[in-house]
């Protein structure tokens, strides 16, 4: 049953990929992205990878969209603005496609041809991913959350205005 459902959800995914590339309106497009990201979201959760899941639902399928209709909305694109496409760049595509093609029939080559699925294990877990995180890499953990506070630290820094700069603007 599961794999009936991985296999729609991978069907669905690989649509709502080419309605997003194939999509003429920007917004449009996003919006198909916004769907996909939703898709492979579930695909985490088959998997038994609930921290995935819930991380891709609210990094990608969240914020990053909403920067992307932000932008497309400031943009204000139509097509008198909109770049033509030159022949280097379908040839771009067409390569980058191509290779990608390779790399997919390569490992489906390389793969398994049984059709048994995996077992259900508790991998993808948040439980197993503190355990790890606050005991084989405390370490990092801690320095990449100094940089984390420096990094929040300077932006509110550079954001800051002094009081003179507040009265020679609002002049």
């Amino acid at each position: 049953m599961l794999s009936y459902i991985f296999y729609i959800l991978s069907g669905l995914t690989i649509l709502t990929a080419i309605m997003m590339i194939a999509a003429r309106n920007p917004v449009h497009s996003v919006l198909y992205l916004i769907i996909t990201f939703f898709l492979i979201s579930g695909q985490y959760l088959l998997m038994n990878a609930q921290f995935l899941f819930v991380v891709n639902i609210i990094v990608y399928a969240g914020a990053i969209m909403v920067l992307f209709l932000f932008v497309l909305m400031l943009l204000n694109l139509n097509k008198e603005t909109e770049p033509q496409k030159s022949m280097k760049t379908k040839l771009a595509g067409v390569i980058s496609g191509g290779l990608l093609l390779v790399n997919l029939l390569g490992a489906l080559v390389k793969s398994n041809s049984s059709t048994e699925s995996l077992p259900i294990t508790d991998v993808g877990l948040v439980k197993n991913l503190g355990m790890v995180l606050f005991t084989d890499f405390v370490v990092p953990f801690e320095i990449s959350s100094i940089l984390f506070l420096a990094a929040m630290v300077g932006a509110v820094l550079v954001g800051k205005r002094h009081k003179g700069e507040m009265e020679a603007i609002s002049e």
